[in-house]
């Protein structure tokens, strides 16, 4: 059972390391996609406001989903569809084939991100420890990995679909390889408290989940935030050359790699809402540096401690909601899952037009007092204490059935 544990971690891992790749591939080539197509600056946000819609939809829809299949046969066939999409982005010659290939990378992304964070929180749950920040690490270094590929890319002035393909090429075989060993897990028997506190009807209370659903919104505003203005921050505001504006968010793609690797141990060490405090504290400092800092250097110092806080928000806010709601966390994690987009669709148009209509420099406080409200809800990561005592999680058995080895 322990080298079956070892190989589903090791698959997912690679699946969440695909997926992060994928995504840089994809959004870091946006304006390459919008000249090959001739998308108009006007047009231009309806395209990307499109894609987290339809990954909301997507999220929802595999709550439904989970019902009758497991999140192993899920991501299985949706990672696939969403690296095939990619390419079908850079191939497409028309505004049609544009809009198409988004939306089925859309609606596919979503039930990837969904079951694969399902498969997560199940695999921590029978380790019995904190492995999830681990997972998102993973995300994080496919991003690194995207993104450089991406910018290898645009430096030969490659077509879309040749920067894609071989990507592509290597990670689809690779992906249904390795999904031979995902692991799903068996329902963890609710406990007394977790019925009376957790479940009704179909499994979860929105009120009880609302808290995590605001922190998973917030630190989706402060990594888009990261991610649609850091560059046009250092240039516009703080004085930086046009080369040393794209460093912040390569710097800040590396220090969440560097907190995600090390954060587990410190959620073990010293419990998930006593990181989720510090991760929240240290987002806001950055944040405060950023807003106030008098020239690049010291912005990009700013940027960095951001990565450092945020990057153990997400993860640990997936692994509460299972622990929530233990008989029923397939349910709450599709639907927290949905704030990701949520937060992501309302980050950068916040900071831009408070940027527009106030100035940069006060819409950056905005993330950082979101932030702080994290504070607020921290004691939602606690452990659930359950009738095994103690407070932590007892292992979940896994098995190996149709979403293992195959349908």
């Amino acid at each position: 059972m322990t080298e079956l544990l070892r190989r589903g971690r090791a698959s997912l891992a690679f699946s969440f390391f695909a997926q992060g790749a994928a995504f840089a591939l994809l959004v870091t080539r946006i304006p390459a996609i919008q000249d090959r197509y001739g998308v108009s600056d006007a047009l231009l946000p309806a395209f990307l406001a499109a894609v987290p819609v339809l990954a909301g939809a997507g999220s929802v829809a595999t709550e439904q989903l989970v019902k009758r299949l497991p999140a192993s046969a899920l991501l299985r066939w949706s990672q696939p569809v969403v690296l095939l999409a990619l390419v079908g982005v850079g191939a497409g010659d028309t505004m049609l084939q544009l809009a198409v290939s988004l939306a089925v990378f859309g609606l596919s992304v979503g039930v990837l991100d969904a079951s694969m964070n399902m498969l997560g929180v199940s695999l921590q749950r029978a380790y019995g420890r904190s492995i999830m920040l681990s997972f998102h690490a993973a995300y994080s270094l496919g991003g690194i990995v995207g993104a450089s590929f991406a910018w290898a890319g645009a430096h030969w002035h490659l077509a879309l679909w040749v920067s894609y393909l071989p990507v592509v090429v290597v990670l689809v075989p690779a992906v249904l390889v390795g999904s031979r060993w995902y692991v799903d897990g068996d329902a963890e028997p609710v406990t007394e408290k977790g019925s009376e506190a957790g479940v009704k009807g179909d499994g979860v209370v929105f009120k009880l989940l609302l808290p995590l659903c605001l922190v998973m919104t917030f630190a989706y505003i402060g990594d888009s935030t990261v991610s649609n203005w850091s560059a046009k921050y250092l240039q516009d505001v703080l004085g930086s050359s046009e080369q040393l504006a794209t460093v912040p968010y390569n710097v800040y793609m590396v220090t969440t790699l560097v907190g995600r690797a090390i954060g587990d141990f410190g959620v073990r060490r010293f419990g998930a809402a006593a990181v989720v405090r510090l991760g929240a504290l240290v987002a806001a400092v950055g944040f405060a540096v950023v807003a106030g800092a008098p020239g690049a250097w010291v912005g990009m110092g700013g940027f960095t401690l951001v990565g450092l806080g945020l990057c153990v928000l997400v993860p640990q806010t997936f692994a509460a909601a299972g622990r929530l709601f233990p008989g029923a966390s397939d349910a709450a994690i599709a639907r927290l899952n949905v704030f990701n987009y949520v937060g992501f669709l309302v980050g950068s148009p916040l900071v831009g037009a408070l940027g527009d209509a106030w100035s940069y420099r006060g819409a950056m406080v905005v993330p950082m007092v979101l932030v702080l409200v994290t504070l607020v809800y921290a004691r939602s990561f606690a452990a659930q204490p359950d009738r095994y005592g103690g407070g932590h999680e007892r292992p979940r058995t896994p098995y190996v059935g149709r979403g293992s080895n195959g349908l």
